[in-house]
């Protein structure tokens, strides 16, 4: 049995996982697949990746894109969501605010630099021609901690899925105020580069377990019903965001690379850009 360790977001996108796991299908594959739910996000992901505590992620795609041009030695071995990630902009259930505009020269929270949460504001930013150089962040890990930011008025703002923070919008802890879908596939497998020069073959096995399941997601039977449960949203919610969600079981392509990457230097969050063959790998 070879042991491979696996970080994603504990969030209705990665129930494939879980359901390949609990049906022991890595198992009889020879592969002791061992998951690791990380709330902080995509900053803590690229952080373990980097110091081999984890061997793969599932990542947002613009964060580890940026991560491995800054030095991350691991690749993208494939998009794993291909549709794009529905950001809501949220801010606290008792503020004024009511229009993107008030936004401008607000404390934005974010789970950590680097993070999808930090990314997004600022493209969210340019989409609203904003001065970037007159952002202002508040680093707050997780979604309990830009609760408590927000209510505290640490600060005015926090970007983060839609449908997860759907709950706390309907208890009126979080009032939302737009959406900021990003302009690509919202999630990738990466692997420490590592792993992949030694282990191809079993990695190679991985997506095609993990493959054969979201193919098929969406057709099993009672699906919304089960996502609803495990994650305590409304089921309205889990059926509209399944209609909106596509899984992808291809790698990603150069153009879109180049667009992840155009963007990301446009607003200066990169100072260079990778190559094709140093950010991508296909098995």
């Amino acid at each position: 049995m070879k042991t491979i360790k696996i970080a994603g977001v504990p969030e209705h996108f990665n129930l494939p996982w879980h359901l390949c796991i609990e049906n022991v299908e890595f198992e009889e594959a020879g592969i002791d697949l061992e998951w690791t739910d990380v709330p902080e996000g995509t900053g803590k992901m690229c952080q373990m990746l980097r110091e081999g505590t984890t061997d793969i992620a599932v990542i947002l795609t613009e964060g580890i894109v940026k991560d491995i041009i800054n030095g991350n030695d691991s690749s993208i071995v494939q998009v794993y969501v291909k549709s794009p990630l529905i950001w809501g902009i949220h801010v606290d259930g008792k503020s004024s605010v009511k229009a993107l505009s008030e936004l401008e020269n607000g404390t934005i929270a974010i789970s950590r630099f680097g993070s999808g949460s930090h990314l997004m504001a600022v493209v969210n930013a340019q989409n609203q021609g904003w001065k970037i150089q007159n952002l202002n962040f508040e680093i707050v890990n997780t979604i309990d901690g830009a609760v408590e930011a927000l209510a505290n008025k640490k600060a005015d703002y926090f970007m983060w899925e839609r449908f997860m923070t759907k709950p706390f919008v309907d208890k009126g802890v979080f009032k939302r105020i737009a959406d900021c879908p990003t302009p690509w596939p919202c999630f990738v497998i990466a692997v420490r580069n590592e792993m992949l020069d030694k282990n191809p073959e079993t990695i190679q096995l991985i997506l095609e377990i993990i493959n054969a399941t979201t193919e098929e997601f969406k057709y099993i039977p009672s699906i919304d019903r089960t996502l609803a449960s495990r994650y305590q949203l409304n089921l309205e919610d889990i059926q509209e965001w399944l209609s909106l969600t596509q899984w992808s079981q291809k790698n990603l392509d150069e153009k879109t690379l180049n667009n992840v990457q155009n963007q990301l230097f446009d607003l200066s969050l990169i100072d260079k850009k990778g190559t094709f063959a140093k950010i991508v790998r296909s098995l």
